[in-house]
């Protein structure tokens, strides 16, 4: 068999392995660094293909890495696997099939890297829908993980139709805090310090400044410790904030405004102010269309397509952080024909359906032959580094 055939084949043999992992993970949902069933379970399986495997990585209790390193030099080629759900929704986002998915790929791949030469290698990512340590893949990129990495691959479910790698708004997920001092509300009001009035300042500011943004500019919030009874000053307040918007330059911007107006509020109150990151904060995803170019090739080898995604992006993906340094694609793969909300119970649904199921075989081997492109197109993956490195020195703010 040739090399495309040998992924293939691999890809079909152990289709139910991981089908049946996705199930599992589907039905043990947990959410960001509590992701124990799901990482375990991928790293023992990527064990038994034969990858040197460690838990508790980048400094996250649920995230690993496999290895494989082929008997020739060659490319470092990485698949990014995520597999944390939805908090009180559960896999709505179908990342129970995510993980198996670029679990798979790197396995299918695996069969024919001593002959190719390269290495392979899964990062399993916890939190991308951020909470807890979120949005893993920032601390990837900032302990080293990417450094010697040529190209990072992976796929997300999607509904309707198959889209290629789009943009992504970069987003800093911050509290915002205030600390002020309790007195009788009713009794002696003027021996207290308000802190939810300097958090209700801040909320209006930040509603002043929407109107003073450019149109990628995203920021939305709620406040949950608003003080604890109607009678007292409250003496402690906080609202959890996403600021969001093109660029990484441009989020900065933002981001030090909204600092002003935390510091403006405290000034105006008395109260003493905070704002600082709870999680790592996610770049903004930089397309290669070259590297689109060549999945879309192997998609279509396949008999599927897939369409060029919205230019106006609304959402956030930590994959942005992988992007910023190495050449990265996340093409959408359907797992439902009828167009279907992300974050819903019927995404959620899906992601364990019959047809749902078929996106790990379907998206390791569009993912596999496409990572297997690279290491047998040397000049391909030097076009797509160069075209990318262009891309990333070209954001603005």
């Amino acid at each position: 068999m040739s090399y495309r055939e040998t992924v293939i084949a691999y890809a079909d043999q152990q289709a139910k392995v991981y089908q049946d992992i996705a199930l599992a993970i589907h039905d043990k949902p947990e959410v960001s660094n509590y992701e124990f069933f799901a990482s375990e379970t991928l790293a023992k399986q990527l064990e038994k293909e034969g990858f040197e495997t460690k838990l508790d990585v980048a400094g996250h209790r649920t995230g690993f890495t496999a290895v494989y390193r082929g008997a020739k030099p060659g490319p470092v080629l990485v698949f990014l696997a995520e597999y944390d759900a939805l908090a009180g929704l559960g896999h709505g986002c179908g990342h129970n099939l995510f993980g198996a998915a670029s679990s798979l790929a790197a396995a299918s791949l695996k069969q024919v890297i001593d002959e190719v030469g390269g290495e392979v290698r899964v990062y399993g990512t916890p939190g991308e829908e951020g909470g807890e340590n979120g949005s893993a893949k920032g601390s990837f990129v900032r302990e080293g993980f990417l450094k010697d990495v040529d190209a990072a691959l992976c796929a997300h479910p999607g509904t309707e139709k198959n889209i290629l790698t789009g943009k992504s708004l970069a987003c800093a997920p911050v509290d915002i805090e205030f600390w002020g001092k309790a007195a009788h509300a009713s009794g002696c009001p003027e021996k207290g310090i308000n802190a939810l009035d300097g958090l209700i300042l801040t909320y209006t500011g930040i509603n002043a400044l929407r109107q003073h943004v450019t149109p990628d500019v995203r920021i939305h919030g709620i406040i949950t410790n608003g003080g604890d009874a109607p009678n007292t000053v409250p003496d402690y307040a906080k609202a959890k904030f996403y600021l969001r918007a093109a660029t990484a330059p441009g989020l900065e911007n933002l981001y030090q405004r909204v600092v002003s107006i935390v510091e403006g509020a405290a000034l105006a109150t008395g109260a003493k102010g905070r704002l600082q990151p709870y999680q790592n904060r996610v770049e903004n995803t930089v397309p290669t269309p070259s590297f689109d170019a060549l999945f879309l090739k192997e998609l279509e080898s396949l008999g599927e397509t897939a369409e060029k995604r919205d230019e106006d992006p609304k959402g956030s993906s930590d994959v942005g952080n992988i992007s910023q340094v190495v050449p990265t694609i996340q093409p959408s793969l359907i797992i439902s024909a009828e167009k279907l909300a992300g974050h819903s119970e019927d995404f959620r649904d899906a992601a364990a359906s019959e047809f749902g199921l078929t996106f790990v075989p379907r998206a390791a081997k569009a993912l596999a032959l496409t990572a297997l492109d690279l290491i047998l197109e040397p000049e391909t993956l030097a076009a797509i580094k160069a075209e990318h490195a262009a891309a990333v020195a070209a954001q603005e703010a």
